[in-house]
């Protein structure tokens, strides 16, 4: 009796999930953590089929009822999985027949693969992101150095030409040369240090929503959804007006090139605990969504969309998504973005600390 007790102690403080089913893949026993993954308790579920939280791929199904008899485990790697709240998650799951003298039955362990994945993804992008920056700086400082020396000339060819018909090909020099220095110098960002003052996120959106509402004179809706238990946070409330605006201007723009029917963007903040944004975890972060409408972001660009110089629109210079992201990156946070025909969804994350 002692043993066994300790046997299921030992199962409900593992935090894998441990589920048992037995010979009709009915749910006989699961821990507190399977509990806790497919948002459900055990009583709830043991009324539903395998097919209800598990996978309703018919192919499996019959893998599962073929391995309470073979007696032979096997694995699944990032499967997909529905808890009974409609929530996806990406999982690694083990089965392992029981072969019992009673009745057969299976023991399926559940790893949750979502928070793994979305660190290796962070991680990517964020040394992607670093990589592009400095390549990006090296790349300007050798384009200015040059460029110096082409206005000093053209300028010194001006005076030379008694000619007043030709200033303007000396014009012309001049003015494209400018054009690139101011093209490479937003490409460098900033060469201030970001301010240390404190910042209300809602004070910086409804800046956002003013200005935004100024330039689409009222041809599209935006729409609100704050928290209220935001704190304030130390930071550039500039550089975080511009980040903001740079993304929602993206989301206008779009809405404005594909004549959207109804155009909205959605502006939701939220309050996170525990959030681990690349390698490093923070108690309290900031969520900001900027959700719209719109056609959705091409495939093939949806991975580089916070590289320089990269644009999903004809006009677009590909400089604003990635000035935003090296903004959020200097107060230590983050841009993610999720993309698809009518919803187009950028969260930046600000860690409050």
């Amino acid at each position: 009796m002692f043993r066994k007790q300790t046997h299921k102690q030992t199962l409900e403080n593992l935090s894998t999930s441990v589920i048992l089913l037995d010979e009709e893949l009915r749910i006989d026993y699961m821990n507190p953590a399977a509990e806790m993954l497919l948002e459900a308790t055990a009583k709830r579920l043991r009324l539903c089929g395998v097919e209800q939280w598990l996978t309703n791929d018919s192919d499996e199904l019959e893998v599962l009822k073929k391995a309470i008899h073979s007696g032979h485990p096997y694995t699944r790697r990032e499967a997909k999985l529905l808890t009974m709240n409609g929530n996806e998650l990406t999982v690694d799951y083990s089965v392992n027949p029981l072969p019992l003298q009673h009745s057969p039955m299976l023991l399926i362990e559940i790893q949750a693969r979502d928070r793994l994945l979305r660190i290796e993804r962070e991680e990517e992008l964020l040394s992607h992101h670093a990589a592009t920056r400095n390549l990006v700086r090296g790349m300007a400082h050798e384009i200015k150095n040059p460029l110096g020396g082409i206005r000093g000339a053209a300028q010194l060819l001006e005076r030379e030409l008694e000619d007043e018909g030709l200033h303007e090909y000396t014009h012309i020099i001049i003015e494209e040369v400018d054009r690139l220095r101011n093209l490479v110098d937003r490409l460098l960002g900033s060469h201030q240090l970001p301010k240390q003052e404190q910042v209300n996120i809602h004070a910086v959106l409804e800046r956002v929503c003013a200005l935004v509402n100024a330039e689409c004179a009222g041809q599209l809706t935006l729409k609100r959804d704050y928290d209220p238990s935001i704190p304030e946070f130390t930071g550039d409330s500039e550089r975080i007006i511009q980040a903001v605006l740079n993304v929602v201007r993206n989301a206008m723009q779009a809405l404005q090139e594909n004549a959207v029917d109804s155009p909205e963007i959605f502006l939701r903040t939220r309050a996170k605990r525990q959030v681990t944004l690349g390698s490093e975890r923070h108690r309290l972060v900031c969520c900001l969504d900027i959700i719209d409408n719109g056609p959705g972001i091409p495939a093939d660009i949806l991975n580089t969309v916070f590289y320089p110089m990269i644009s999903g629109r004809a006009g677009g210079s590909g400089l604003g998504l990635s000035i935003a992201q090296s903004i959020i990156n200097q107060h230590h946070g983050l841009i993610e973005c999720n993309s698809e025909p009518g919803c187009t969804r950028f969260s930046l994350n600000i860690p409050l600390e």
